[in-house]
């Protein structure tokens, strides 16, 4: 099974990409409309990365 969203660690700071249709899906409905964006991932504090990632997962969808 191939991601639906893909995270990439910067530090104090993570990206989160959406790699497939189900992966954007997801990030419009459970990230607010404000999110900072870079290019075409969300920008992610640290301290809210690993609920995110739990929160994709129990819904069913693939990170990477």
């Amino acid at each position: 099974m191939t991601a639906d969203l893909y995270i990439e660690n910067h530090g104090s700071i993570f990206l989160l990409y959406p790699v497939s249709e189900a992966g954007t899906e997801w990030i419009e409905e459970h990230i607010p409309d404000d999110a900072m964006i870079w290019g075409d991932a969300v920008v992610v504090e640290h301290r809210y990365i690993a609920d995110i990632a739990e929160g994709v997962m129990d819904d069913g969808l693939e990170v990477s």
